[in-house]
């Protein structure tokens, strides 16, 4: 199986119009269920020169590439600073997962006091991100009866409610089996099966694993109601003075 790690990411990086102030592995190899043809996904944020941003023209603050390394596809998407903050302070828990990701490409102080700042967004308002992710790739596993969409569901679900009940950000499927008690025990198996293939039948019981989606829909909802987290970002103001200042640094 493909370790996104292993690849020599270093040229990706350096080939950046702007600088990077981080890049990190997300997607399958970050949600714990990989298959030895899953392509890299890169994200991460990119630094364009103030003079970008106070002219006539519109800067490029998103900027998307997917091509062929080494016989393996990467697909790499990064955000000016500004936009990927602001998209923070959205309840986007998507960026979040970006950002903590564990599988670091290329890091810097930016990224880390960035990462440090994360919690100062986390609202128990968050739990609409999953459960709105978790409804689309449901109704993808409906159409086409995938394992990959089937595995998004439980994993998005799962993240929603570790999230609300600890305001800790974790992706990874397998461990989540082990922080969430309410987590579906053939799990494990499905997983091993991604592994070998990237698209094809999950194979399942339709109607269990439909009954387990609601049931954790509804488990979402409670640590939802529960959840001791605030109601608003209350990292707003040291969020936008370290835009700032990193922006003038440049």
């Amino acid at each position: 199986m493909l370790d996104a790690l292993d690849i020599d990411l270093a040229p990706v990086v350096a080939e950046q119009p702007d600088p990077l102030l981080f890049a990190t592995v997300s997607g399958a190899h970050l949600y714990g269920f990989p298959s030895r043809d899953s392509d890299v996904d890169l994200r991460g944020v990119h630094l364009l020169p103030a003079a970008a941003l106070v002219g006539l023209r519109e800067p490029a603050e998103t900027r998307s590439r997917m091509w062929d390394r080494d016989g393996v596809e990467m697909d790499l998407v990064t955000h000016d600073l500004r936009k990927f903050v602001r998209l923070m302070l959205r309840r986007n828990g998507y960026v979040l997962e970006q950002l903590l990701s564990p599988l670091v490409v290329h890091t810097t102080d930016a990224h880390r006091e960035l990462s440090a700042l994360a919690p100062g967004v986390v609202t128990h308002h968050h739990a609409h991100h999953y459960r709105g992710f978790a409804n689309t790739q449901w109704r993808l596993f409906g159409r086409t009866g995938e394992l990959k969409p089937l595995l998004y569901t439980f994993r998005v679900l799962l993240t929603g409610i570790h999230l609300m009940r600890t305001g800790e950000v974790q992706a990874h499927l397998p461990t989540l089996l082990g922080e969430v008690p309410e987590a579906p025990g053939y799990l494990p198996e499905l997983i091993a099966a991604k592994a070998a293939r990237e698209h094809g039948d999950a194979g399942v019981d339709h109607a269990r694993v439909a009954a387990d989606v609601e049931r954790l829909h509804g488990v979402l909802d409670e640590a939802q109601a529960a959840s001791a987290l605030p109601d608003a970002p209350t990292g707003y103001d040291a969020l936008h003075d370290l835009v700032v200042r990193i922006r003038l640094e440049r």
